[in-house]
């Protein structure tokens, strides 16, 4: 009367799928310098806290008796588990079978698992390592048929962007579907060397007469850059460091808060050498990431996108233990100003920001958007258009500090002027519709041309002109609230996030994230 049979039969079934793709084409893959997908997730997760999800789906062969005679596990593992105390969704692709392609019960599990996180309300971890779409083209032959592309339970995918914590990684080679899904997630990785992401990979692309190599057509360089991938690690296991770092900062779902950490570092603790970090000569740089680290708590800078839209830096911090997200000037690019690139950047972190209920923080040094033939070229005003309308439209809390310049349409977009912001200046401040220097020539233009000594009147014009660019003109028309001592910023900062706090609330934003 017992069911230990069937219980027999269910253990037999799990380690057939245990053993994935097979012994060789596991030590292919562990040859290619990638983890089989059972030790990813085993290294994702906090130990023995793995509960998986569809343990013996797969394609299964049986004899006259209906006995097995072999099985292919799907290539998708779901299931949930802990990271550092907290319970996430995993989806890992298993590359050993079928190259990750899309194959038995995968369609049903990756719709699930999408809905496990949507539903659960729990951040959701992609392990991608395939095309995970539609299979290859044996598929036709197999099948006996071709198809109308569709993805079903995209919907899911895109409702999840605005609903729970998304990490995309890019574990090895990903195309079609499998690309998709790693871009369509809040934060994504790649492995420097093993990972590549395309559209369609080398064999297909030269059939149109590309020939590539994966790393030339579609390598972590590559996707960091222009912004289709967030950031580029050294092995894996950084990237499931990164990833637990970035959940840190974030609610299980929108439905909560950003959790407060404990903080050991003083909320009024104060850097002597902040009053000499802008330099007086305003062509000069200077490191921004360096201010960061000071004015935030110790060791909390989280930087994201580091190389794309470099003129912007983005990221999370800490505020006497508040989580809060980051927005920075980095004048050794451009001088801060706004490109193409960096207007898209600034639109994809604000929603980031806006969705998941954290302040945002903006340290400013704009110039203005970049200026040019080339800057025309990439519709730079309808990038940086998008960027000021998702500053226009985000409602948290938000916090700037003028360090120095603050020119024109995108200097404007340093924070939404129609509501109440908490703004400081530093006396470093530099702020108007055009820089002097840009404009003084066309604004005097008749003046000049018909001095004797152009180049003097020019001289004159300007050097007085600059008499009325003090921030303290500005501030006695409470123009800018108020100048600090920049040795006060972290104090203020704090003084922020506590104000902050009880004005976050929960729920969906009013727009959805756009990846």
């Amino acid at each position: 009367m017992s069911w230990k049979p069937e219980i027999s039969e269910l253990r037999r079934r799990q380690e057939l799928a245990r053993k994935m793709g097979g012994e060789e084409k596991l030590a292919r893959h562990i040859k290619n310098g990638k983890l089989p997908v059972r030790d990813r997730i085993q290294k994702l997760l906090d130990p023995d806290s793995f509960h998986e999800v569809g343990s013996v789906t797969g394609k299964v062969d049986y004899d006259e008796e209906g006995n097995i005679t072999q099985m292919q596990p799907a290539n998708l593992i779901t299931g949930r588990g802990k990271l550092d105390g907290r319970t996430v969704i995993v989806a890992g692709d298993d590359f050993t079978v079928r190259g990750g392609a899309n194959d038995a019960g995968i369609r049903e599990k990756l719709t699930h698992v999408e809905q496990m996180a949507n539903e659960l309300e729990l951040p959701l971890v992609r392990l991608v390592d395939g095309t995970g779409g539609g299979g290859s083209v044996k598929t036709i032959e197999t099948e006996g048929r071709t198809y109308i592309p569709a993805v079903r339970g995209w919907e899911v995918v895109v409702d999840n962007l605005s609903t729970v914590p998304v990490v995309g990684l890019a574990l090895g080679s990903t195309a079609g579907l499998g690309a998709a899904r790693v871009a369509a997630s809040h934060y994504s990785m790649m492995v420097k060397g093993t990972s590549q992401m395309f559209v369609a990979g080398p064999p297909v692309v030269a059939r149109v007469g590309e020939h590539l190599g994966k790393n030339e057509l579609g390598g972590s360089d590559i996707h960091t850059r222009n912004g289709a991938v967030d950031d580029e690690v050294a092995s894996e296991e950084e990237a499931f460091e990164r990833t637990r770092q970035f959940l840190s900062y974030l609610p299980p779902s929108v439905h909560q808060l950003p959790a407060r950490s404990a903080c050991v570092d003083p909320a009024d603790r104060k850097d002597d050498w902040l009053i000499e970090a802008i330099p007086r000569n305003p062509r000069q740089v200077y490191k921004m990431r360096k201010i960061l680290k000071s004015v935030f708590d110790a060791d909390s800078f989280f930087e994201m996108g580091k190389k794309w839209g470099r003129s912007v830096i983005t990221g999370f911090a800490r505020l006497d233990g508040w989580p809060v997200a980051v927005m920075a000037s980095d004048p050794y690019h451009y001088a801060g100003a706004w490109t193409a690139d960096a207007a898209d950047k600034v639109l994809r972190f604000v929603d980031l920001a806006e969705t998941f209920h954290l302040p945002v923080v903006h340290l400013v040094d704009v110039p203005g958007f970049l200026v040019g033939r080339e800057a025309e070229e990439q519709a730079t005003i309808r990038h940086g258009v998008r960027a000021m309308t998702a500053i226009f439209q985000a409602k948290t809390p938000w916090c700037s500090i003028i360090l120095r310049k603050a020119y024109g349409v995108a200097g404007a977009a340093h924070m939404n002027a129609s509501r109440f912001n908490i703004r400081y200046a530093w006396p470093s401040g530099d702020w108007g519709s055009l820089p002097v220097a840009g404009g003084l020539e066309a604004a005097y233009k008749s003046e000049i041309e018909a001095s004797d000594d152009p180049e003097a009147t020019l001289a004159e014009i300007e050097a007085r002109l600059n008499q009325y660019k003090s921030p303290f003109r500005t501030a006695e028309r409470f123009m800018v609230e108020e100048i600090i001592d920049p040795r006060d910023t972290r104090k203020l900062l704090c003084e922020f996030a506590d104000l902050a706090a009880p004005l976050r609330k929960t729920g969906r934003p009013s727009f959805g994230v756009r990846p």
